[in-house]
């Protein structure tokens, strides 16, 4: 018995026009879901684990900081830079040389703070005294916008930034030190600690807490936008290099938060000022 075959005619061939166009729409469908999967690994995932891991990173810092309170023998080497708390505010570090460092989403910034800047008793920093690079060494919180987040030295993106954390400047105050405490952090992925501070106010609570003590600051300057590049937000007297007017003129107590905008972007700086109040032993 033979099978019979069917064989279909040339006509029944979609036209070369038709079979471009549809070839063309899956590969357009196709680019679009890797896409679509790329953006919710970015705007998603990468916030979700930076949270995470930050979370982890302030619950080990407080675990450790407990088990030294008690005469543990956690690791000192994550504690204040500053080593105990000093008395009150006075006096303000000496001008130092330019550092180039690399600011929030990776836009790089001049930093000239203070070199040999001294704690508010006078002494100066040690090398011992130094936090290790991208180590995380101090919590940051800001009860308006509901962040605790780690604070770690320098601003590298994979060491620091893209881990969810809040990076010092290299070469600025460290907490509680006369000058300028100067961080940067996402406003976008990777755990996006600063995207809402531009909702910061005057009088609103800036705590840093280290192994030795709680420094207390208090927002009173923002500067909506600036360029990259406006190394002044950075001295140990903030000032704008590029919105004149703002910052400070006086010698003090500052901590300085940046991160980019607008949102999306790193085209533009973001900054908050505050100033210190108040410092408490641990």
């Amino acid at each position: 018995m033979r099978v019979p075959v069917v064989q279909q005619g040339r006509g029944s061939r979609r036209p070369l026009p038709v079979r471009l166009l549809w070839n063309g729409a899956e590969v357009a469908v196709t680019l679009g879901l890797v896409l679509l999967l790329l953006v919710a690994h970015q705007l998603w995932w990468t916030n979700r684990q930076a949270s995470a891991a930050a979370e982890r990173k302030v619950q080990s810092l407080e675990e450790q900081w407990e088990r030294q309170d008690a005469g543990g023998s956690g690791d000192s080497s994550s504690g204040s830079p500053s080593g105990s708390p000093s008395g009150s505010p006075s006096g303000s570090p000496s001008g130092g040389d330019r550092a180039r460092t690399e600011g929030a989403d990776g836009e790089e910034w001049r930093s000239r703070s203070a070199s040999g800047a001294s704690d508010a008793s006078g002494r100066a920093n040690s090398p011992e005294s130094k936090p290790r690079w991208d180590h995380a060494y101090a919590i940051l919180h800001i009860p308006r916008i509901g962040i605790r987040v780690p604070v770690a030295e320098g601003i590298s993106k994979r060491g620091v930034l893209d881990r969810g954390y809040v990076g010092h400047y290299p070469r600025t105050a460290q907490p509680g030190q006369a000058g300028n405490f100067a961080l940067a952090g996402h406003r976008n992925t990777h755990g996006e600690p600063f995207r809402y501070i531009n909702r910061l106010r005057g009088g609103d609570e800036l705590r840093v807490e280290t192994a030795g003590a709680v420094y207390t600051y208090v927002v009173n300057k923002t500067l909506a936008q600036t360029s990259a590049r406006d190394s002044g937000v950075l001295r140990s007297v903030p000032r704008s290099d590029v919105r004149k007017g703002y910052g400070y003129r006086e010698p003090g107590y500052y901590i300085t938060l940046t991160t980019c905008t607008p949102e999306y972007t790193s085209k533009y700086r973001l900054v908050v000022w505050g100033t210190l109040r108040s410092m408490r032993p641990r």
